[in-house]
């Protein structure tokens, strides 16, 4: 178990570890040649030039001005001044509520930290019941500032209960604020949005076949019949997911430029590739890569063929549109069939947050995907109880040494002692953890979901659910068996529920680890972005040969929701848990929050561009498991007072699950339709005010190409791609849309004489009214 010294040892690494990555960050970031690294939202919203144009060749590549390296530290101030209505409206709306969770976090925990330091702390320390348990039971200094320490049947825990009911009051005060706050800020977003295409958009799944017509025909022929007044058209979804096989093999890593600008350095040696070839496995590298693509579009061209002329390809969804927002809500809000499982809709995507690969999932299969992820689910949370056991075996070598005494020897050695039991345990979890947000987002997709946004929030909860199992639960349950093996082994069974009473709440050793590697030295990880940085670098060296090449080798990225929330919501979860059992955790928290918050408003200012805008559709999610948060920190004290012998004081703490829950539901009912469904009332008022406003806008101009398939958009940006349509209309559809613009820009329509090759999308219109 973890002393004072081996968190002392924990805490000075983490604190180096974290110094380092802001020093080298600090210095890396002043540097021409890292200026698209460090501030990639600022090109991409035009807001700022390359610096790279000095006339002085050294000059492009390292920062000559002395005056900046003695005040390289004048971002964290800057970090600060973009106002919360700033970061709204350079950044969007989710990432100013992502913001606001760490907020929240240090205005719950300043208070409750203060609190539980002068008050939970003296009365733990003064108890000593662990002076008594020391032989048997393994116990350190941190541990006589926790519960534990509190002798059974004491009158010292009406203090524990007390704090109990005073933090649950203050931490539902915060979250009544915050939500009532997140949803009138969603509510003044989406009223003061500038006309949006997936306001009027509604995308429909599984439409039923009707023999002797086709799935297009059948859906302009429903919409028409039952929504006369407000229904434009619609556009037909095509199975293209090979096609776009074929467009990302396309668009892959460019080899050919590579080895052009290769023999353009070298004149005198044309470059060649090995291939597999019996008689010449070396060939002429430009000859082969370019006979690839050459073979490369052959195929994509016959793929867009056969899926324009199979009428199998054409998928039982659709985005159908409406001329006012109002008719697009009672749409998309309201059961369209007497059948409940057909003519389904639901509110479209915005354009950049559709999951295309989706679309062509058969609806009928989406149940079983979803059994089968389930059950997936719940076997890898029990796979990986394994390494969780293999870190807590680390964390607790006491218990391993009393059994395997032969281990001694070398355990024993100060550092190694203090770097296994203080650093190494939060650092294996860390790297137990890293590949899990990829797995749990591959299960999400196959689950069938069709937008980016509702696949993150899926795999974000199944994320946390994990965290809570394995990380919490598994880390509490296994800890303590290695903690107190001996105990376990030479006591009768009767006196382990004592046992294990006694030992969670000195699980905070752990969790403190933890805390400092991944709380600390891991976000001050994330703000020097060395991957993005090598990989620019790798990029600009081999295959740009234009500021059109060097834009696309940025890579902003953006907040990783599907593992910064779940974490943030364990962070939440072990403040709230501990602030009762082990006060001194609490600190730690306090930093984490504080720090994450700085870090984070620097990257999405600066570097961060997101995919999509929600309009905060997670902050739900967030309040809930907060409240779940709240429930487990009550349910754990009353299992540990019971363990105490505390019969007197138990029974007190029942009614405060009653009441949170209670708090919830009221929550739920109040707040969350807010995040579920678009009021009739405000799209009618939107409306209204807009046709007065702009009395001659062409809503089926707006609305004709709005979402166009991205793979079926010409390579090149600005080259444009007539659209091949039924009954004899025509539309055109706008330029390629850039993945990583923000917010979504507007869509226009463009129309020329000259018919190119078909398009995937077909298009119904009814008469202009």
């Amino acid at each position: 178990m973890a002393t004072l010294e081996d968190i002392g040892v924990s805490a000075s690494i983490n604190i180096l570890s974290a110094f380092a990555f802001l020093l080298a960050f600090a210095l890396l970031r002043i540097q021409p040649i890292n200026d698209r690294v460090y501030f990639p939202k600022w090109y991409i919203c035009g807001g700022r030039a390359s610096p790279r144009r000095s006339a002085n060749f050294v000059g492009k590549l390292v920062n000559l001005n002395f005056w900046t390296y003695l005040t390289f530290l004048n971002w964290m101030p800057q970090a600060l001044r973009m106002s919360e209505a700033e970061i709204i409206q350079h950044a969007g709306l989710d990432s100013a509520v992502f913001l606001r969770i760490y907020t929240l976090g240090l205005k719950i925990f300043l208070p409750v930290t203060v609190l539980a330091l002068l008050i939970l702390v003296p009365v733990n320390v003064s108890s000593g019941t662990l002076f008594f348990l020391r032989k048997e039971l393994v116990v350190s200094d941190i541990d006589k500032l926790s519960i534990s320490n509190v002798r059974p049947e004491s009158t010292r825990f009406f203090f524990h209960i007390g704090m109990e009911y005073l933090f649950t009051m203050w931490i539902c005060y915060m979250l009544y604020k915050e939500y009532h706050n997140v949803a009138l800020m969603r509510l003044h977003f989406l009223a003061s949005q500038h006309r949006r295409v997936e306001q009027f958009t509604v995308v429909v799944r599984n439409v039923p076949h009707v023999s002797g017509h086709s799935i297009s025909d059948t859906v302009d022929h429903f919409f028409q019949t039952n929504h006369p007044n407000h229904y434009i058209d619609h556009q037909a979804v095509y199975n293209a997911n090979k096609y776009s096989k074929l467009v990302r093999k396309r668009e892959g890593p460019n080899w050919l430029d590579y080895n052009k600008l290769k023999f353009e350095r070298h004149p005198d040696r044309r470059p060649t590739t090995k291939v597999i070839h019996l008689i010449n496995p070396n060939v002429d590298s430009i000859e082969y890569y370019e006979q690839q693509i050459k073979e490369i579009d052959k195929r994509i061209a016959l793929e867009r063929q056969r899926i324009l002329k199979d009428p199998k390809s054409i998928m039982p969804v659709a985005f159908v549109s409406f001329n006012s927002r109002w008719g697009a809500a009672v749409c998309a809000q309201t059961q369209q069939s007497r059948n409940p499982t057909l003519w389904l809709t639901n509110w479209a995507p915005e354009p950049r947050d559709v999951y295309w690969q989706n679309l062509a999932i058969p609806f009928v299969s989406l149940s079983i995907r979803k059994l089968i992820v389930s059950l997936t689910v719940f076997a890898l949370v029990f796979f990986y109880m394994i390494p969780i056991a293999f870190v807590q075996s680390l964390a607790n070598l006491e218990g391993l040494e009393r059994v395997a005494p032969f281990l001694r020897a070398v355990i024993e050695l100060k550092f190694i002692k203090s770097f296994l039991q203080g650093f190494l345990p939060g650092l294996a979890l860390k790297i137990f953890l890293y590949i899990l947000p990829t797995v749990m987002m591959i299960l999400s997709k196959i689950e069938g979901y069709i937008a980016l946004s509702t696949l993150e929030r899926r795999s974000s909860a199944k994320y946390y659910y994990f965290m809570l199992v394995n990380v919490f639960l598994g880390s509490i349950v296994t800890g303590t068996a290695f903690e107190q093996l001996h105990s376990f082994l030479h006591q009768s069974p009767t006196q382990i529920p004592r046992t294990i009473g006694v030992s969670i709440p000195m699980k905070a050793t752990f969790f403190i680890t933890y805390i400092m590697v991944d709380g600390w030295a891991g976000i001050a990880s994330e703000i020097l972005r060395l991957k993005p940085l090598v990989i620019f670098h790798l990029k600009n060296m081999f295959l740009v040969k234009t500021e059109r090449d060097r834009e696309h080798a940025m890579n902003p990225g953006s907040v990783d929701f599907p593992e910064t929330i779940p974490s943030l919501q364990l962070y939440f979860l072990l403040g709230i848990v501990y602030a009762v059992v082990t006060p001194i955790l609490l600190p730690f928290i306090l930093v984490f929050f504080a720090f994450a918050y700085f870090i984070y408003r620097h990257q999405i200012i600066n570097v961060y561009n997101q995919q999509y805008e929600s309009g905060a559709a997670f902050w739900p999610h967030v309040h809930s498991r907060i409240i779940a948060s709240l429930l487990i920190s009550q349910l754990l004290l009353m299992g540990l007072l019971s363990t105490k012998k505390a019969a007197n004081s138990t029974p007190l703490l029942i009614a405060l699950p009653i009441l949170t829950l209670t708090f919830h539901k009221y929550c739920k009912n109040r707040f969350e339709p807010a995040f579920r469904k678009y009021p009739l009332e405000e799209a009618m008022a939107k409306d209204t005010m807009e046709r007065t406003a702009e009395p001659n806008l062409n809503i089926k101009a707006y609305l004709a190409d709005a979402y166009l398939h991205p793979i079926f958009q010409s390579f090149e940006e600005e080259e444009l791609v007539e659209v091949r349509v039924d009954k004899n209309q025509t539309h055109i559809p706008s330029p390629s849309e850039s993945v990583v613009s923000s917010p979504s820009p507007p869509h226009y329509a463009y129309h020329y004489e000259v018919q190119p090759p078909p398009h995937y999308v077909h298009h119904y219109h009814e008469a202009e009214p």
